[in-house]
């Protein structure tokens, strides 16, 4: 792990995430995302056929299920770039549950809200991978955190609109956006972040891509629920439970 400088453990229990720029080579995300695109269009072509709107099938330009159906995203899940960290600073016995792709367009360039995680699901204590497709700045919507949040859930209260997505959310006035981390990475670079670390991103303004791959793995051996979004899930290093 030589693209980790200092002692990423540390890091990741002080902060709650790591930024990990360089975790793959550039080169490498630009046939992963033409071939998360293929999987895209599938699920559009899915959606005509039944007489669906195409565009509700990819909610609010996220994806969710990629390595139930394509072996390249299942592939990355496995990757051991990904353990390597994973079991670095998080548990030795690792299994994947399920990953997604979110993107950001000149349609699609909506800023994500601050949130948890862990409302969505909880039991267990996850962990996701972050994994830039595209080069990620803040004018195309790169990722925010917010440092030590991870140490418990916080009441997330922020309101709704009729039409968007993340239900948890925090007001817009409840984080120090002076103490935020801003997480610019070129393509091949990753964040690591604990389910509690509050995190969101800024609107894209660029008017380019900015797509994302997201994995979210948990501890192989821990107590946790069952989830019906897990259709991919899989012991991915070390054992399970017995």
């Amino acid at each position: 792990m030589s693209h980790v400088k200092n002692n990423p453990a540390e890091t990741f229990a002080r902060d709650g995430f790591l930024i990990v720029p360089g975790l793959f080579p550039a080169a490498e995300m630009k046939p992963i995302k033409a071939e998360i695109a293929t999987v895209l269009d599938a699920v559009r072509s899915e959606a005509l056929a039944r007489g669906d709107d195409p565009e509700k099938a990819i909610h609010g330009g996220v994806y969710v299920g990629l390595s139930a159906r394509n072996a390249v995203a299942r592939q990355l899940s496995r990757d051991p770039r990904i353990l390597d960290i994973l079991e670095a600073i998080y548990a030795p016995n690792i299994e994947f549950l399920s990953d997604k792709v979110v993107f950001k367009s000149h349609q699609t360039d909506y800023g994500t809200p601050w949130h948890q995680d862990w409302p969505y699901w909880h039991g267990s204590h996850k962990i996701s991978v972050w994994l830039a497709l595209d080069d990620a700045t803040v004018e195309n919507g790169c990722m925010k955190l917010y440092p030590g949040s991870h140490r418990a859930p916080v009441e997330h209260d922020g309101q709704v609109a009729p039409g968007e997505t993340f239900g948890h959310r925090l007001r817009s006035d409840a984080v120090d956006e002076a103490k935020a981390v801003t997480a610019a990475v070129a393509a091949g670079g990753a964040v690591f972040f604990l389910d509690l670390t509050l995190h969101s991103s800024y609107p894209n303004v660029s008017g380019q891509d900015r797509w994302a791959w997201i994995g979210t793995y948990r501890d192989a051996q821990a107590d946790d629920l069952d989830y019906s979004w897990a259709v991919a899930a899989a012991v991915v290093r070390g054992t399970g439970k017995k």
